[in-house]
């Protein structure tokens, strides 16, 4: 019996040791990186501005008598706003009135005394200019008496109240803010080679539009475009400010919003690789680069521009170097591998977001 058992032991380390000799090393799938013209869309943090933003500010002193919209409402041009109590201007008006009357009066007077010779020119002249002088004096009591009311000066929105009903307010108080937002102005800020980019693009014709993504991630259903650029760059960021311009014409963008402007920049003779050839250590990315012997060589690279699960490298591999594909947590720098090579076009179209 012991020896039967000897020999049973002996059976089953041996078919144990057959089996794990007819274990094969795994494959992996490894590609290279992929030459060709592209097109990156590049983010950039905007604010939002609405085309005409002012001010509203008392130009009299005096009680606020009326307030006469509410804080949000539409407006249009003429329309009026607030009213200052205007009892002081109104008898200024009249008292300018009535000294022009007086100087008319007195210039007709003076004027039938000289066609009959019986004044002097000269007192004729000092009469015409007494009656302008009145005249004058009348148009600026009646331009006080004008600014006691402030109207829209375009349409707009009405921002919040600085001040209320019955509040004394002196010349160039803030009484509110008015906005047209049916045009927004979007401004950000763009590095200086993709400026250069930019105008490049411009010179050949090609005229960028760019997408307004708004603070809950959707993009704004009008396209963009840019008008203006700054003159000078910042020497501290490196960067010149854009501007780009978008119709609202349902109002659902405000003054003042945050968003991110996505512009389209076309990259030509590129290096493309899947994002998920790539593994990040301390802030670097790196690839494992497959030598003539199938041995993986840790390798950096640095990363241009990132698209839907690929990256755009610009220092750090060669077209025809072999990159592994999958496995990338499985294996270690030095180590050799058996490996399938798939061509990059076909990696391409059947990329997947996440490496195994």
């Amino acid at each position: 019996m012991l020896l039967l058992g000897l020999g049973a032991l002996l059976f089953q380390t041996g078919c144990g040791s057959h089996a794990e000799e007819k274990e094969e090393a795994p494959k992996y799938p490894a590609t290279s990186a992929l030459f060709q013209d592209t097109t990156v869309v590049r983010d950039y943090v905007c604010q939002i501005r609405a085309m005409q933003h002012i001010e509203l500010r008392a130009l009299e002193e005096g009680y606020l008598q009326d307030i006469l919209v509410d804080e949000g409402a539409h407006v249009k041009e003429g329309q009026l706003l607030f009213r200052i109590k205007p009892i002081l201007y109104e008898a200024e008006v009249q008292k300018a009135q009535a000294e022009a009357e007086y100087a008319e009066i007195e210039l007709r007077n003076t004027a039938a005394l000289a066609d009959s010779n019986v004044v002097s020119p000269n007192e004729l002249a000092m009469a015409k200019a007494h009656y302008a002088m009145a005249k004058a004096e009348l148009g600026v009591a009646q331009a006080h008496l004008g600014f006691t009311e402030i109207r829209a000066p375009f349409d707009g929105i009405i921002d919040r109240f600085h001040v209320r009903k019955g509040s004394l307010v002196n010349e160039s108080d803030l009484l509110s803010e008015l906005s047209d937002n049916s045009q927004m102005w979007v401004y950000f800020n763009v590095p200086e080679a993709e400026y250069l980019n930019y105008k490049k693009n411009e010179l050949t014709g090609n005229r960028t539009q760019v997408k307004l993504r708004m603070a809950n991630n959707e993009i704004f259903d009008r396209i963009g475009e840019i008008t203006t650029i700054e003159a000078d760059f910042d020497n501290t960021t490196g960067n010149i400010a854009f501007r780009a311009s978008f119709v609202n014409p349902d109002r659902l963008l405000r003054h003042g919003q945050t968003g991110n402007i996505l512009m389209e920049s076309r990259l030509k003779n590129v290096l493309l690789i899947p994002q998920k050839a790539t593994f990040e250590v301390l802030d670097h990315r790196y690839v494992y680069v497959i030598d003539k012997d199938g041995v993986l060589h840790t390798r950096r690279i640095e990363v241009g521009a990132e698209l839907q699960h690929l990256f755009v490298v610009t220092e750090g591999l060669a077209s025809d170097d072999r990159i592994l594909l999958e496995g990338l947590r499985k294996v270690k720098d030095k180590e050799k591998v058996d490996f399938d090579y798939l061509v990059p076009d076909s990696v391409m179209k059947h990329l997947e977001l996440y490496a195994e």
